[in-house]
């Protein structure tokens, strides 16, 4: 029977390991130096030799005459560790596997010593599938297990691992493999098994997996069984659903000269012909990326306008995910298509078709932009244009201002609360908080409750509430509406208290401040909170300033912030 090939050549030893050589030696040295652990947990992209590893592993570390952390191969251990026979070394699936049943079943079965081998070796694979309670069974064991048994617990998900495991292993992360020794091993792969391949089809499979080598291996076989002949780059192309370079450089041309019914057709043509459409334009963004880097790099001259070859880049790497994601691939691709085409497509520069004949004597058609052409800018506009940027600097800077009065009476009023800050009221105003979520779906007020439940109260005296926030970030967004917060809550619970937002990161140390004041029988001093005028009260702005801030707002919807 036909042997796969990443099976065939699925390494059996540490030295075959591809790319990994920081977790090889890592866990060489751990045989070499008798450091064994009692759990690991391996975690990495598919394909990046976690399970291999884990068998090797579990096979030297029983070895009984092992060199430098390599098993000999020789001795009755590593013979019997290779056998099918083989009882101690225990492999298990937990997509498959994944309930509390089985985990209490593998816990039973942990006390029975070794048949033949110094340890007996669980190997988990795809370990984030256990449910909680597979988990909740399996973590005692984990964290005290007989000195016989090793645990190796493998994932491409380490975030769905609770904490509680992951802290009870040994953590390897295992990288993507570069695409130089992807292509090594390929090329070693070719010559063992007498396959004829074009080099730069080497190339392309190593580009393909991604950094997984099982991938391209199993890619490299797929290809070997749909050519009889000599694998080209056209065969690769075909089977793995892309397009040649031409035709890419052809559909590049027709999107940024905005032939809408072109760039159509064209999309229509390669789902006929069975072409992978996300293929294609991971092809394009590459194309482009290519494109521009030989352009930094090399001064080499671009068809199109740099700035506009940046933006689509940017946007197709934003709609990636989704077009991965849609029912109807095709109908999303050209969605967007049609979309950026329809919003550049009254640019003011003109497309020039050009035509020559290659060495072939076939003709050949691209499509070049023509460079913008300059305005000339009147000292009006040019004095405009600063006037503009002076308003705009003084905005930045009153707000910079504002920002820092904001930050410090939150400070100040925190500390004021912990000076007066009383268990009932925290309990009173926490209750109040929850009363929120009947609020948090009306279609005016809705985000303020969504706000406030975000944060967790705290402190609180009887004048003064304090709300904490992981990030930064979001109590500077509430800055921007804090008094407006400040009434919906208390119009919402009855209260009648200031609220201060602060980061939880401030919080820890606002108590750690606090209690060692507290050892040295001290105490934080109470301060007069400090007057916060809003941006029009503290200095009315021109009306040319608002105008500003209005276009900058139309410019860039209301989701700018002036800073």
């Amino acid at each position: 029977m036909y042997q796969a090939l990443y099976r065939k050549y699925r390494p059996t030893v540490f030295d075959d390991v591809v790319g990994q050589n920081v977790v090889v030696n890592t866990l060489k040295n751990a045989i070499k130096y008798n450091h064994i652990n009692h759990a690991y947990l391996f975690s990495g992209p598919r394909g990046t030799g976690k399970t291999t590893i884990a068998k090797i592993f579990a096979r030297s570390v029983n070895c009984l005459e092992p060199v430098d952390g390599v098993a000999c191969g020789k001795c009755k251990s590593c013979l019997y560790s290779f056998s099918k026979e083989c009882m101690d070394i225990i492999e298990i699936d937990a997509a498959s596997n994944n309930g509390v049943d089985e985990i209490r079943e593998l816990r039973s079965k942990v006390n029975i010593l070794p048949s033949e081998l110094k340890y007996k070796v669980y190997i988990i694979d795809e370990v984030h599938m256990l449910s909680i309670g597979a988990f909740n069974a399996l973590l005692k064991t984990i964290e005290e297990p007989p000195e016989h048994v090793i645990f190796i617990l493998a994932t491409t998900d380490p975030e769905k691992i609770p904490a509680t495991i992951i802290s009870r292993c040994q953590w390897y992360s295992f990288k993507k493999i570069s695409n130089d020794d992807i292509k090594k091993r390929l090329s070693e792969i070719v010559k063992a098994e007498n396959i004829k391949i074009e080099d730069n089809v080497l190339d392309k499979i190593a580009q393909a997996s991604d950094g997984g080598l099982r991938d391209a291996i199993g890619l490299l076989d797929k290809l070997r069984a749909f050519c009889t002949d000599e694998i080209t780059l056209n065969d690769f192309y075909e089977i793995n659903g892309e397009v040649n370079e031409e035709e890419l450089k052809k559909l590049e041309n027709l999107i940024f000269s905005y032939e809408i019914s072109d760039v159509l057709s064209t999309i229509e043509s390669y789902y006929q012909n069975g072409k992978n459409l996300i293929q294609v334009v991971k092809q394009l963004m590459i194309l482009i990326k290519d494109e521009l880097f030989n352009h930094y790099l090399n001064d080499s001259v671009l068809s199109f306008d740099e700035e506009e070859l940046v933006n689509f880049l940017n946007l197709l790497n934003e709609h990636l995910v989704e077009l991965k994601k849609a029912d109807d691939v095709r109908l999303s691709v050209e969605i967007f298509l049609l979309h950026y085409i329809n919003e550049h497509k009254n640019n003011d520069s003109k497309v020039e078709v050009r035509s020559q004949v290659n060495n072939n004597n076939i003709k050949e058609t691209s499509y070049v932009r023509s460079a913008k052409e300059e305005k000339t800018i009147s000292t009006k506009t040019v004095e405009k244009e600063n006037k503009e940027k002076t308003l705009l600097t003084e905005v930045v800077q009153k707000n910079n201002e504002q920002t820092k009065k904001y930050k410090e009476l939150m400070l100040i009023r925190s500390k004021n609360t912990m000076i007066e800050a009383v268990k009932d009221e925290l309990n009173k105003e926490t209750a109040n908080l929850e009363k929120l979520n009947d609020y948090t779906f009306d279609p005016n007020n809705g985000y303020l409750a969504c706000e406030l439940l975000d944060g967790k109260i705290r402190a609180s005296s009887p004048k003064n509430i304090v709300i904490s926030y992981d990030y930064e970030g979001m109590v500077d967004k509430l800055s921007n509406h804090f008094d407006k917060l400040n009434d919906f809550y208390n119009e919402k619970t009855g209260s009648s208290k200031k609220i201060a937002f602060i980061t939880t990161a401030k919080w820890n140390e606002l108590k750690l401040e606090y209690i060692n004041l507290h050892k040295q029988g001290k105490h934080f001093e109470y301060q007069e909170e400090p007057v916060l005028n809003t941006l029009g009260e503290d200095d009315k702005i021109n009306s040319e300033s608002n105008d500003l801030i209005s276009k900058t707002i139309e410019m860039f919807g209301d989701l700018v912030e002036v800073e």
